[in-house]
């Protein structure tokens, strides 16, 4: 920790704090990771030592002279497997989840010089999605090993909570309080083997498991596995989306007032955009724009909601890398950057950032700092003056 103060004290005083300088720049946070051998290869990458986990700070912005250059590199356990970053719903704390402990992080957003703080998980392997309620007084983990969600206090950090959700590989989440309903997906092994196709529905006042719906009209085990899980801000009564990864669809969950359950059908089918892999969901702040990413190929999907959010209308898909995933949106709604790797997978894991115009729908830049380390950024986000949580 030592190490990381030192760090830290110049970098971010000088590139976050001087307000002569904030116009110049866009700050992204990116969690990162050394490429596997195979990839060191085929990217030609050499004289990469070691295995390499830190956090990056950034500047993203593609009109700053200072475009793609570290301004903060803080160093992380080489076996913590750091998967992503979550921040809780004010922008004030931000929660590190790891693959390779079983143990979580968190540290304030405004004390300088960041401190990461463990948080002992010892019944959750495979630490996924940190979730958080709409009165930003919980979090909830999934933990995709060990078919269980953990519920802390965000005041706190203590947890207060178990939710076991047997036979099931939890990773996305969803809470709605206002219908007492959790929903958790159940998706693959840590492996990528076995994948499920089923969401749980949860009572959330309890943590009572009371079902599962199928997201696929295939014969099962159809294997499409469903990764995450986003409502659609501000729908009354709730819908919610669901990516299938291996299905290569989406799917919407719709509140059903007179059955107190939920409604289950395919809205889009990403294979005949000839893409596969759908992940991550956004929403612009109009809520009239949804924004999805596929990782094999590469792209962001642009859909107009306006109109019926259960017919998402195709506006336009745009090329990023191989394995795309998270996308971090700044809060005047201009750009979006797409992290492009999905763990480290062969053919997933290009380790670029894509920089798209979000008002003329082009991509604009490509930031390769990290790639071209030989690493692979595992998640982005923006630094929270710049970062809009884009309906999570």
């Amino acid at each position: 920790m030592k190490r990381q103060a030192f760090l830290l004290v110049g970098a971010l005083v000088m590139a976050v704090i001087m307000p002569g300088d904030a116009d110049a720049e866009i700050l992204a946070m990116m969690n990162y990771e050394s490429k596997p051998p195979e990839s060191l290869k085929s990217f030609k990458l050499t004289g990469v030592q070691e295995r390499r986990e830190g956090i990056a700070i950034v500047d993203v912005d593609p009109q700053s002279p200072k475009f793609g250059k570290i301004l903060m590199d803080i160093p992380l356990p080489l076996d913590l497997v750091a998967h992503h970053i979550f921040y809780d719903r004010e922008m004030k704390k931000a929660y590190v989840t790891s693959l390779g402990k079983s143990e979580m992080h968190v540290f304030d957003l405004d004390r300088f010089p960041y401190r990461l703080q463990r948080i002992d998980m010892p019944d959750c392997k495979m630490g996924e999605d940190v979730i958080f309620s709409e009165d930003n007084a919980t979090w909830y983990l999934t933990c995709m090993m060990s078919a269980r969600v953990v519920v802390g206090d965000v005041a706190t950090d203590k947890v207060k909570q178990i939710i076991e959700i047997p036979n099931s590989y939890p990773h996305g989440l969803a809470v709605m309080s206002d219908i007492d309903r959790i929903l958790v997906t159940s998706t693959v092994k840590g492996d990528l083997s076995d994948p499920h196709d089923f969401i749980s529905v949860v009572e959330a006042s309890t943590g009572r498991v009371l079902g599962a719906h199928k997201m696929s009209n295939k014969k099962s085990p159809s294997g499409v596995a469903p990764v995450e899980l986003l409502r659609v801000p501000g729908s009354n009564p709730a819908m919610v989306y669901v990516t299938n990864m291996f299905g290569g669809t989406l799917w919407a969950a719709n509140w059903n007032p007179a059955k107190k359950d939920f409604d289950v059908s395919e809205v889009v089918d990403f294979n005949q955009t000839k893409s596969g892999v759908p992940l991550e969901m956004y929403f612009n702040k109009a809520v009239d724009r949804l924004y999805v990413t596929t990782a094999k190929p590469g792209k962001l999907h642009t859909f107009d909601i306006s109109v019926d959010p259960m017919k998402p209308k195709l506006i336009k898909t745009l090329p990023a890398a191989d394995g795309a995933h998270h996308v971090a949106f700044t809060n005047d709604g201009r750009y979006g950057f797409v992290q492009n790797s999905l763990l480290n997978l062969p053919g997933m894991s290009d380790g670029s950032v894509t920089v798209v115009d979000l008002q003329a729908l082009k991509v604009v830049r490509s930031m390769d700092t990290l790639k071209n380390m030989g690493l692979n950024p595992n998640l982005i986000v923006l630094l929270p003056q710049w970062n809009d949580l884009a309906g999570h």
